[in-house]
């Protein structure tokens, strides 16, 4: 039931409190919930830039939208799937899990294999599509650890992802920014957590076959 609780308590926060911000044990919680989220095949192909300096999110702010949260949250996280697949992202996937789980190397190919031959047959369509998919799975989890520690959140795609790529040199890495999520602290004066949350009903979004 504490689950459902938090989902009712959390909302997209509008309005962050300036002068409260998020403890290293926090952010060190909120990083280890997205590092344990699912992804496709366990790939786990994006990369969470984490921006706390106020004037980097100050000058970020610009290139979205101008939006108060950029600079007014505790902490800044921008999601960026890979722009590109490879297959030496799986090799890297089955050695680490040859290592962690104490496997052979050998007995983990034709598993490495399998998963080649599955993502070779998208699309170069999509192939991005995927990929640009996979970091959404993180931010709910995110969003999750945030709402157990009674830390707002505001998901957010209003921004030019080129923008964004551009100003950390994102394409020199093979990556591609995708969605943010502001963290931190309602402010009081956020008119916006006092609105009912409103959802489908139950038989709107559910068939249950």
């Amino acid at each position: 039931m504490q689950i459902l609780n938090n989902l009712k308590w959390r909302y997209a926060t509008k309005k962050f409190d300036v002068d409260k911000k998020i403890s290293d044990k926090q952010l060190s919680y909120l990083k280890e919930a997205v590092r344990l989220s699912v992804s496709s095949y366990g790939l786990q192909l994006y990369k969470v830039l984490i921006i706390s300096d106020p004037e980097i999110k100050k000058q970020l702010q610009h290139l979205c939208w101008n939006q108060s949260q950029i600079t007014d949250c505790s902490h800044l996280f921008i999601f960026c799937s890979y722009k590109n697949y490879n297959d030496n992202d799986v090799d890297d996937y089955i050695k680490l899990l040859a290592t962690e789980q104490g496997l052979e190397y050998a007995t983990l190919e034709g598993y490495g294999a399998f998963i080649k031959g599955k993502v070779s047959e998208k699309t170069a369509a999509e192939q991005t599509a995927w990929l640009e998919r996979q970091p959404y799975l993180a931010v709910s989890n995110l969003i999750m650890a945030c709402a157990e520690q009674q830390i707002d959140t505001c998901p957010m795609e209003g921004f030019t992802p080129e923008d964004i790529n551009r100003y950390f040199q994102l394409d020199n890495e093979n990556l591609n920014a995708v969605v943010m999520v502001a963290v931190g602290y309602r402010s009081e004066g956020d008119t916006a957590q006092h609105r009912k949350k409103v959802r489908k009903a139950e038989n709107d979004l559910f068939k249950v076959l």
